[in-house]
Order: C-alpha cells, then structure tokens, then sequence
C-alpha cells in the first residue's frame, strides 16, 4: 500500500494508476482536512462490491431466520403450475 499526497498524485497520475493496475497497489491519496481517497483497480473494487452485495444478502437471510424463529413466519400453500 502507497501513500502519496495530492499534488504527488497529480503529478504522476499515469505512474500510480499503472501501479493500481498492473501491480495491484493500493494507492491512498492524502488531502486536506484528512479528506483521503484510495486508488484501487476495478477487479479488486468488483471484489468488494460483490462481498457487500454477499453480506447484505445473508444479512436478509438471518433476519429471515429471526423472524420464523420468533413466530413472524406465515405459512402459505404452492401454486402448482400445469405444464402445457
């Protein structure tokens, strides 16, 4: 992991982006008022999308869990579907 200021950044730009890329670097840029951002490559920024979206799911799921264990669950009768 990197950690270059602003104006560094700036002016190097096309160097740490390659770094993010090619070498998997993480790059924080430091700012002002410790308004910081970090420089990923999009293969590891889908990663943590996908673990977001993966958590929230199971997430849903137990609370789902909680609420039939609580007796909130409702029973319902299928639908059968003649195939034709």
């Amino acid at each position: 992991m990197l950690v270059v200021s602003f104006s560094t950044m700036r002016n190097n730009l096309k160097s740490y982006c390659d770094k993010a890329v090619k070498e998997n670097e993480d790059v924080i840029v430091t700012r002002k008022n410790e308004e910081n951002v970090v420089l990923i490559n999009l293969e590891k920024y889908n990663q943590f999308l996908k673990a977001v979206q993966n958590a929230e799911y199971l997430a849903k799921i137990d609370r789902g869990f909680s609420q039939m264990k609580s007796g909130k669950g409702q029973v319902h009768d299928l639908i059968e579907v003649d195939d034709e």
